[in-house]
């Protein structure tokens, strides 16, 4: 049994309130970009425990010289983060919304009650 423009619209109801929000993240990206703040926010945390260390290696050996080379290479991922924010909120909402969708199906396969309701 397929879902019914009800389901759909419930589901998209869902999607858009558990999207992530387009303005915090580049807020999150402008004053903690460089501590991998706005990647914590979108639920990448390996890279955004990378950005952290990154962060940290590169103070911490700034003073005997060797510490610009990992705070360039931060300061590039920021930058090119900034252009990849949308997309990384639009897999998001497509993770969320094929979730959701999975789950309406096995629901409606199992017996015939609505959906998501």
């Amino acid at each position: 049994m397929a879902l019914s423009t009800q389901d759909f619209m419930l589901i998209e109801q869902r999607v858009t309130n558990e999207a992530k929000s387009t303005g915090a993240a580049y807020l999150i990206w402008l004053f903690l970009g460089g501590l991998g703040g706005h990647r914590f926010y979108l639920g990448r945390t390996g890279s955004g425990i990378i950005m952290l260390l990154l962060s940290i290696v590169g103070w911490a050996t700034l003073p005997i010289g060797i510490g610009a080379i990992p705070l360039i290479i931060l300061g590039l991922w920021v930058l090119i983060d900034a252009f990849l924010i949308p997309g990384m909120i639009q897999k998001h909402k497509d993770k969320v919304r094929q979730d959701l969708t999975n789950q309406a199906m096995r629901i409606i396969g199992h017996d015939n009650t609505p959906a998501l309701t």
